[in-house]
């Protein structure tokens, strides 16, 4: 059982019906103050981003962003490779094992702007729906920091639009959402070490942070094993493919060395 809730099947039931779940102290017995001041200094350091938030287009002014940081340090691979919260992906998913996609830093600057709404898996040349998103703050957070969005049940709908993260995506989804009357949710606050997890498909967004702190917040990425490489249907997903899963190629298991079983 995870903290505050009853059983895995109950928290399961919610994510395959709205396409996403809170998880409380998702990190309960893990030192978060630790991985977060590992994951942070990385995440300053390696980012590439060096302009003013006003000179910066819409996805800029959404978050720093660092992804794959467990090749960049002991304690933040301990972090990205924490077998609790595979576990936890796994049982949502209702698998038995799960690899690692990647791992993703989204630090939301004082005054950073909103993050439009999108679908991630359009990014993903994976033959699963069994993709599921951990999203968790290493630090206190509230609605005035960012807080993550999701348009509940849009993941039954499956793949809307061909279309990346961007102000295109914003206008597309906005009008999407309204149309199919879905219930946008998100939690008032989140906790350091809670976790919201959802799926590929599940429609997401979150609001500027209207705060003077940093929101920092860690993903991870997790796909059930046995997936298989599909044909790359825009150049987002070849960039993946790429990136993820070196000499593999269409029909290929997904299986490289930078997809390891994390539980």
């Amino acid at each position: 059982m995870i903290a505050g809730h009853t059983t895995k099947s109950e928290l399961a039931a919610e994510l395959w019906r709205n396409g996403h779940v809170l998880v409380r102290g998702a990190a309960e017995g893990i030192d978060i103050a630790e991985h977060r001041n590992s994951i942070r200094d990385a995440t300053l350091r390696l980012t590439s981003e060096d302009r003013a938030i006003e000179v910066r287009d819409t996805y800029g002014k959404a978050f720093l962003q660092v992804t794959n940081l467990w090749h960049r340090g002991d304690t933040v691979k301990r972090f990205v490779f924490e077998k609790r919260f595979a576990q936890i992906a796994a049982d949502l998913l209702g698998v038995e094992k799960v690899r690692l996609y990647h791992d993703q830093a989204l630090f939301k600057e004082a005054g950073g702007g909103r993050t439009p709404w999108h679908q991630d898996k359009f990014y993903w040349p994976l033959d699963t729906d069994k993709m599921i998103t951990m999203w968790m703050p290493l630090v206190d957070i509230d609605d005035a920091m960012g807080l993550i969005r999701f348009a509940s049940g849009s993941h039954l709908d499956g793949p809307i639009e061909s279309v990346e993260i961007s102000d295109e995506s914003e206008v597309i989804y906005t009008r999407y959402v309204a149309e199919k009357g879905f219930a946008i949710s998100s939690p008032e606050r989140m906790s350091a070490g809670d976790a919201t997890f959802h799926l590929g498909w599940t429609i997401h967004s979150a609001n500027e942070n209207r705060s003077t702190k940093m929101r920092e917040v860690m993903t991870v990425i997790y796909f059930a094993d046995g997936a298989r490489i599909t044909e790359p249907t825009s150049k987002f997903q070849q960039a993946d493919l790429d990136a993820w899963f070196p000499n593999r190629k269409p029909g290929d298991l997904a299986d490289s060395d930078l997809s390891p079983i994390l539980n």
